[in-house]
Parts: structure tokens; sequence; C-alpha cells
């Protein structure tokens, strides 16, 4: 495929308009995925997720910056952004607000951000996710930053994709009870509060930890000391055996402060990653989590195509005048279509 190859060479235009073929699960679009597969599985993915309100794209806004700069002995990562964005109610189009938050970004050839609509799919992420990452992968980009969407209470999704996850949280808002009823504790790999200029960041700190340490005893720390830790444990060896220590980080994204620090424990997460197997454990799981739900879409598309659609009306109409129910319901369809296919 032309697009593909053009993908491959570096056009950016190309690479939006497939993005776009992806995005509406076309047959070119499928077709592509096929095609660049192979080229893809190089990239660190790591997740955002939090909260309305805490910062996130703020956030992502620095992270991307600070990963464009040279480092010592190393060229600056190229780095993709996929913002999925709530959909608006009525046209089920893209808010776009990540693109008003990250205008710093505009005009680097090294980065390339692309909004998305959530399309009312729970999880945080857009049900093209997955198949928009594969192909930022394949073009080549080391980073690929997944902001989602921000709904605060199913959010959980991010870990299935990412090989790191940021849960960001900010002071005053509540989110530590938030965070409990979502589970987005317990799938950090990093905990940023955000907006720490705010009052209160210090019991927030103090009740995340606590919080966090229910699930982890004695395997959470707050500050730079724990990047240091982790640091020295990497270089000996050591964390290779006893695993990762998720740190508490506070951060200002407006003002630029302590986004050194997360871009840090992103790079040292990656390095763990790598040195434990764990990369591979995440990466095999990933890539059956894409498997599963893209079976299990087209075992129902197949399903529904051979299944008569008054079959399925007169048992919903039963369901609805509750002579059944939808347990019931599911069993009497399945059943028909084998008794269909015996009969074909």
């Amino acid at each position: 495929m032309e697009l593909v190859k053009r993908v491959l060479a570096g056009e950016r235009l190309a690479l939006a308009r497939l993005l776009t073929q992806v995005e509406n699960d076309t047959p070119a679009g499928q077709a592509a995925l096929d095609e660049l597969f192979p080229f893809a599985g190089k990239a660190h993915l790591v997740g955002i997720t939090g909260a309305p309100g805490t910062g996130k794209s703020s956030l992502v806004n620095q992270i991307a910056q600070l990963f464009r700069q040279p480092q010592a002995g190393m060229q600056p990562c190229k780095v993709a952004i996929v913002a999925v964005d709530p959909s608006s109610p009525f046209t089920g189009g893209a808010l776009l607000g990540d693109r008003v938050r990250m205008r710093d970004l505009a005009g680097d050839p090294g980065i390339f951000i692309r909004s998305m609509a959530a399309r009312g799919a729970l999880g945080g992420l857009a049900r093209s996710t997955a198949g928009v990452v594969q192909v930022l992968d394949a073009a080549g980009f080391d980073l690929i930053l997944i902001e989602t969407v921000g709904a605060g209470q199913n959010e959980v999704d991010i870990v299935r994709l990412a090989h790191t996850t940021i849960v960001v949280e900010a002071p005053g808002m509540g989110d530590d009870i938030q965070a409990i009823k979502a589970g987005l504790l317990e799938i950090a790999d990093i905990l940023v509060i955000n907006k720490a200029d705010r009052p209160g960041v210090e019991n927030t700190t103090r009740a995340l930890k606590t919080m966090f340490e229910l699930g982890r005893p004695g395997r959470v720390m707050t500050g730079k000391h724990i990047l240091q830790e982790n640091e020295t444990a990497l270089i000996s060896g050591e964390e290779e055996h006893s695993g990762w220590l998720p740190p508490i980080l506070t951060s200002i994204a407006t003002q630029g402060e302590g986004a050194g620090n997360i871009v840090q424990a992103i790079r040292q997460h990656g390095k763990y990653l790598k040195l434990s197997g764990e990369w591979g454990m995440r990466e095999r799981g990933r890539l059956q989590n894409e498997l599963e739900d893209r079976l299990q879409t087209a075992l129902v598309a197949r399903w529904r195509s051979r299944l008569p659609d008054e079959a399925f009306q007169s048992s919903l109409a039963d369901v609805l005048e509750r002579k059944i129910s939808p347990l019931q319901a599911v069993a009497i369809l399945l059943n028909f279509d084998v008794n269909y296919e015996e009969k074909n």
C-alpha cells in the first residue's frame, strides 16, 4: 500500500491520513495495520490517567518537551501523543481541549499529536486507540504518551495498553477516594500529585502514600530519594529481583516544576521493565488483550450476520415483557444459531 510506504518514509501528512483510516476502522485501515505490524513493538508506551481537572494535558506538554531535549550520550526522543478526548453528546466528535493546552509543542517536527474522540467507549480509551498506537510505533516514534479521557471511574484499561502507567492526582479534589473507587492506585507505576502549589498537598501526599501501602506494604516512597534508590538498584542489578518501587512525585505542570523527576522515573521504569524481563510480559499481555478483543468483536459480528433479525427482535420483546431474563435470551439465541447451522 502506497500510504504505508509513505508513513514508513516519515511523511506526516500520510501518517495523519492513515490514522484517520485506522480510527474509522475502514478496510484500508485494517490492511495497513497488517502491513505495519512487523515494524511495531519498539516504542515505550506511557499512559497518563486520572480524574478530570488534575492537569494531565499540561503535564503531558511538559513531559514531551523534556524528552525532546538531548541528554548526555542520547539523542532527543521522537514523541507521539495520543489524547483521547471526551465525545460531544450531540456530534460524537472530540472536544479537542488537549490541542489548546499543548500549543507549546506546535512546530516541532519530532512531535506528533493525535486527538481522538472516545466515541462512548468506557475505560478512558477509544476502541481504535491500540491501532493508532501501533501505527505511531511503526512510524518510528520512540515514546508514545497516551492520555485518557479523564472519566475518573473507568480508566483502568490503560494498563492493558501501556508499558508504564502514570496516575495523576491533585490536592483538594477528593481524588484519593476516587482513586480507590476506580482502582487507579493499583495500576500506577508512577503516581504524580500535580498542582502542588495548592493548599493541602502534604495531606494528599500522606493520604495517598498510606492508601498505596495498603496494597504494597513498605514498597512506596515519596520525593527524589526514591528516584535515587531506584537508580542505584538499577545500576547494581538489584532492582531486577526486588521489584519496582512506585514513586509518589509532586509537580506544578503550568510552571514546569517537577516534570524532570517524572521524566527520570519514566526512563527508570522503562529500564527496569527490560532488565527484569517484565517488558516482554507486558507486551505479551497487551497483544493477548488486543487479540481477544478483536476475536470477540469478529465472533459477535459473524454470529449476528447469521442470525435472522426477527429471532433477535423476538427474544428482545420477551425480555422487555419480562417473560425471560437477558441470560435466558442469550441461551435461546445461541441455541437458535446452533440449530440453524445444523439445518444448513
